[in-house]
């Protein structure tokens, strides 16, 4: 495998409304970014990436772009950007920025145009079928966000346009070559400003099996998950290699993907040594216990279902690329909510279950706030809900038969609001994010998971993530850390999530107590100094770790 400047790097997603309002508006701004580009340093950080902060009517929280190539006057300037670029540059931090381009907004000037004429130019950057009103639709998709996928074309009654997430995102027809030359031409324009690159959103959606064909359906609507198209398309590569040979590779840019169906036989071509991405997420384990039927079906995931799911994604990609490793981002709810049991959530676990994504074998991704241990919180009532996905599901809940409370449980647990809501940087009105009103309202628990809290405190969440960045990059351990096979250890045993970092001439004992419970660990002859511990105290007798309830623990071995 060929090694990358990225490679030891260390990312960051920030989710620009939610992250530092300056102007009082409520919505967190490029300004806000600008002003904690130290704090990020500090912390340890080398990527940032900024999910969208250009033109939008916000129907998808700004993934349905308007205007490719500027900034969103909520957001601020391009000025500000170009700022942000610089100010970023000289502290060695790489911004990159979100890649839409499997659809854009339905208020972009070229789906305005194709609603003027749809047989026109513009007409064939977008998929506008022929349909009379009372016969069947193209076909049986349905909408990530629930519904048909075909929506009526304003203006002709006699036409449709397909949508695979939201009505106001009409996909793009990558089928057309003019089509996709705007594309690469916009892509290199923010290159050619300083940009280190992009993480490119739902690409694998690009590409569409054609023509257009019905699917057997699997829930009551009659319709079917766009997954099952997705099963029969081929010719992807085509496209996502020409994108990188016209943009991405010219500048050695960063690219991570987003990829939720990827097959073995194809992790070469998109992340291997000429691959189409620099690397791609590892969702193998967000996806755990998914259901067709919906979120209100959805069975929490285990530690043993934890375990073994990363330990497969870690030993199928090793020697082709790299994977970047998360446990939250914008789509997900909060990590440790979601794969630390109910009531268990504490700052030793917390510690924990980042300990053991962190030190896997990729780029490890963290998302705002992961860093201090935020958490996901209770709705009252699904009017406080913004997230389209949940109301979606609360909906989808309530048709099943759910109960409101039932259904509203279930939204409490997967809503996109939870990761969404503003970053706690003190105990003051707000969490500090803003003095007007939040755009999203604030976790009520910010008075005591907050940054100001746990800056100058030894033990807390913020400074354990700071030690795993420090021993990241440290030279001393570039061979195990950054280029180390990921080998398990006992794997076998209940609970126990423990694995080897083996590389050249070093090797590292990764080991994390996935319960409540104490349990001992018999120790390998080979392990010598400790690195990391995330309780103040350690327990050895004749070999055997005597392992607190979520205790976390990096050696030498």
């Amino acid at each position: 495998m060929e090694r990358k400047w990225w490679h030891g790097k260390t990312a960051y997603q920030i989710y620009p409304k939610s992250f530092m309002d300056t102007n009082g508006d409520g919505i967190g701004d490029l300004r806000g970014v600008i002003t904690k580009l130290d704090y990020l340093k500090e912390l340890g950080v080398d990527i940032v990436w900024l999910s969208p902060i250009y033109c939008s009517p916000l129907a998808d929280q700004g993934y349905d772009i308007s205007d490719y190539y500027n900034i969103d006057p909520r957001f601020g300037t391009m000025e500000e950007m170009e700022e942000l670029l610089a100010e970023a540059k000289k502290r060695d931090i790489h911004i990159v920025m979100d890649l839409v381009v499997n659809h854009c907004s339905d208020e972009h000037e070229w789906f305005k145009k194709a609603c003027e004429d749809p047989d026109g130019k513009y007409g064939k950057y977008f998929y506008i079928m022929d349909h009379k009103k009372g016969e069947p639709l193209p076909c049986n998709w349905r909408s990530y966000f629930g519904g048909s996928c075909w929506e009526p074309l304003p203006g002709h009654e006699d036409k449709v346009y397909l949508h695979v997430f939201h009505k106001k995102q009409p996909d793009l027809n990558w089928e057309n070559p003019e089509l996709r030359e705007e594309i690469y031409k916009m892509i290199n324009w923010w290159l050619d400003k300083g940009l280190a690159g992009f993480r490119i959103d739902a690409i694998v959606n690009i590409k569409k099996k054609l023509p257009f064909e019905n699917y057997p359906a699997d829930r009551a609507d009659g319709l079917c998950s766009i997954d099952r198209m997705l099963e029969k398309a081929t010719g992807l590569f085509d496209f996502l290699d020409e994108m990188a040979d016209r943009t991405f590779r010219k500048y050695d840019a960063f690219t991570a993907g987003e990829v939720f169906n990827d097959k073995e036989e194809d992790l070469p071509l998109y992340i291997g040594d000429n691959g189409c991405f620099s690397t791609m997420y590892d969702f193998a384990e967000t996806i755990l216990n998914r259901s067709i039927k919906g979120w209100y079906d959805m069975k929490r995931v285990t530690p043993e279902q934890y375990k073994n799911t990363v330990f497969m994604s870690q030993k199928r990609v090793h020697g082709v690329g790299f994977l970047s490793n998360i446990i939250e981002n914008h789509d997900e709810p909060r990590g440790v909510s979601h794969y630390i049991p109910d009531g268990e959530c504490c700052e030793t676990s917390k510690k924990m279950l980042g300990g053991l994504s962190f030190m896997l074998e990729g780029l490890p991704f963290i998302y705002q706030g992961q860093e201090i241990g935020m958490e996901n919180f209770t709705y009252h009532s699904v009017d406080e809900v913004d997230d389209i996905s949940a109301k979606d599901q609360y909906q989808v809940a309530l048709d099943a038969g759910c109960t409101p409370e039932e259904a509203l449980a279930a939204i409490d647990h997967f809503s996109r609001d939870n990761a969404r809501s503003p970053f706690h940087w003190d105990g003051s009105e707000n969490a500090g994010f803003s003095s007007g009103t939040p755009w999203l309202r604030v976790n009520p628990n910010y008075p005591s998971i907050n940054l100001a809290e746990q800056k100058d405190r030894p033990d807390s969440v913020w400074n354990f993530y700071r030690k795993l960045i420090r021993l990241r990059s440290d030279p001393a351990y570039t061979e195990s850390v950054i280029y180390g096979e990921t080998i398990p250890y006992l794997q076998e045993q209940h609970n126990l999530m423990a694995y080897f970092r083996r590389g050249e001439g070093q090797q590292l004992l990764v080991m994390g107590n996935f319960q409540k419970q104490p349990q001992d660990v018999v120790l390998p002859d080979t392990v010598k100094q400790l690195l990391i511990n995330n309780l103040p105290d350690l327990s050895i007798t004749d070999g055997t770790l005597h392992m607190e309830g979520y205790q976390f623990v990096v050696f030498e071995a």
